[in-house]
């Protein structure tokens, strides 16, 4: 309805003759499908922070077989969202793209395990099996598993990593003793199937030390080398980054937000309004601006983690993000 009454007044100032400046158009590429992970984006769009920067943007779901960095560098998007280690590969692969945003001050991972198995503690891995994602979530697992020495090829005294697909059912099904889950959303699956906390234990990356940044934004350096593209990626940061704070104060209105925009009809209420409570925890305290030292961390360990071959130069940029704040 608000799409039709603004093409309805827009119109009318036709009629009388009134020129109307262009919104200029940007379109976000998600990591993945709509769901509050990516609330921040759906609440500047509905709530007209884009529109008040005189943007017409289109918010594109990612899903298993979108390759966001393929969408953007193919023309498909003007800026995608992405896990920094699956960006610093792609960049030392040679694409050419560029964090210019980090709304997620922390990280969600986490690598749940049942407790039957008798998993305590780090030193109880070895002899098990571990499930992750891949696509670049696999990083900071290989790089927990090399600092503690363990091989993860199922050789004696090590583990097995196995990949996953985005679900937990072969945690459910005993295929793995572990897997990789989202404070915000697999961890959530695992309860909802009918386990509770007391039957699981948890490794937070973050306490182990082994986290990085998760949800960037990205640009390429093409568009960040012209003028008014990069202007126009100025607003973007600035609106989004209001729809952030506002879905921080505002979480069960920005989950029916990401509700109305979802599609496909799949996402619940009661799994929004919760995931959107844990989003809020890692979006808390973060203006936007990158954390240097973050970066830095987070790309030792994706070096580490054997996806680059030396820590990256020119991948990040504070140029957008200092003028969105001023």
């Amino acid at each position: 309805m608000k799409r039709v009454t603004k093409l309805a007044a827009g119109a009318a100032l036709g009629v009388w003759g009134v020129a109307a400046h262009a919104a200029d158009e940007v379109t976000l590429q998600l990591k993945w499908v709509t769901q509050a992970q990516f609330a921040g984006y759906y609440v500047a769009l509905d709530k007209g922070f884009y529109e008040e920067e005189n943007l017409d943007v289109t918010i594109k779901p990612g899903g298993p077989d979108i390759a966001p960095v393929q969408v953007l560098l193919g023309g498909g998007a003007d800026v995608m969202v992405d896990w920094l280690p699956s960006a610093l590969a792609a960049r030392e692969k040679g694409a050419p793209i560029v964090n210019i945003a980090q709304p997620f001050a922390s990280s969600g991972l986490m690598l749940t395990c049942l407790k039957e198995h008798e998993i305590n503690s780090p030193e109880d891995f070895p002899g098990h099996t571990l499930g992750t994602w891949f696509f670049g979530n696999e990083i900071p697992l290989y790089s927990w598993m090399g600092k503690l020495g363990y091989a993860t090829d199922g050789s004696e005294g090590g583990v097995t990593i196995q990949k996953i697909n985005f679900n937990v059912d072969p945690l459910l099904q005993k295929q793995v003793e572990c897997a990789t889950t989202m404070t915000y959303n697999e961890y959530w699956q695992v309860i909802d199937a009918g386990l509770t906390p007391d039957d699981l234990v948890v490794f937070k990356y973050e306490d182990e030390g082994i986290s990085t940044l998760e949800d960037g934004l990205y640009t390429t350096e093409e568009k960040l080398a012209d003028p008014a593209e990069a202007e126009k990626l100025v607003r973007f940061v600035r609106a989004s980054m209001k729809g952030w704070k506002y879905a921080e104060e505002n979480p069960d209105e920005a989950a029916e937000i990401v509700l109305e925009n979802d599609q496909t009809g799949a996402q619940t209420e009661k799994h929004q309004k919760r995931m959107m409570g844990e989003i809020a925890k890692l979006t808390a305290g973060s203006d936007g601006t990158l954390d240097e030292a973050a970066f830095d961390r987070s790309a030792q360990i994706t070096m580490e983690g054997g996806m680059i071959t030396k820590m990256p130069e020119g991948a990040w940029t504070h140029d957008i993000t200092d003028k969105a704040l001023n």
